[in-house]
């Protein structure tokens, strides 16, 4: 009986024992796609023998290492940019001194819901604290969460049909007046009969004056008549 009660004695002294440190992340825009944005980390200081003297962090994809610049560090540390992301480091803090350090980002991606900042905290004794364990909706969160930055939606970026179709549907179709179409006079059928009546008049009286003239002679008696 005392064997058991000791042991659960030390189990409930470790369940209410402290928990780990963390790496946190904060920011002052928290909507995807937002521009210009400051990132500010805080890591906790765990170790009992040595000051944190770098804090390397792992950037998420859609954040590019150029696009990241210093905004504030503890003093007397230098920011440089790694391949993957960036590192802040210097002299080793106090012991028990937690570091921190802001960052601005040009952009954040657009259509992302949670971006984690992977980091390696290192202490001036060699000793590393690894926050790189990224964490899953709906699970527990693993012992050394990477700080994880939740994001509001950002407006969508894809084009919208909607107002044009509103648009056309509300306007009304253009009418237009009805128009009585009128032909062109056609200078064969319209003017023929007028302007050239005359000349089948001339025709008609050739034609009499002709004949008239032949009946004329046929009923003349001729001078040279040999029966005369």
């Amino acid at each position: 009986m005392l064997t058991i009660s000791a042991l659960a004695g030390v189990g409930v002294l470790a369940l209410a024992g402290p928990a780990l440190a963390h790496v946190e992340v904060s920011a002052n825009k928290t909507t995807a796609g937002a521009t210009d944005v400051t990132l500010t980390f805080s890591g906790e200081a765990e170790n009992d023998a040595a000051g944190i003297k770098s804090e390397r962090v792992v950037l998420p994809a859609g954040i590019a290492p150029a696009d990241v610049s210093l905004v504030k560090a503890p003093a007397g540390w230098k920011f440089t940019q790694n391949s993957d992301g960036f590192t802040v480091a210097g002299q080793a803090l106090k012991i028990g001194t937690d570091a921190e350090w802001s960052v601005k980002i040009a952009k954040l991606p657009d259509g992302k819901t949670t971006l984690d900042f992977k980091t390696l905290e290192t202490y001036g004794n060699g000793e590393v604290d690894r926050w790189i364990e990224l964490q899953q909706a709906g699970q527990d969160e693993p012992d050394h969460p990477a700080p994880q930055l939740k994001l509001k939606a950002g407006p969508s970026t894809a084009p919208s049909s909607a107002p044009a179709a509103v648009a056309t549907s509300a306007a009304p179709a253009p009418t237009t007046a009805p128009t009585t179409a009128v032909a062109a006079p056609d200078p064969v059928s319209s003017d023929s009969g007028s302007s050239t009546w005359w000349i089948w008049v001339i025709v008609v009286v050739v034609v009499l004056a002709a004949g008239g003239i032949f009946v004329l002679r046929r009923r003349r008696p001729g001078a040279s008549d040999p029966g005369n």
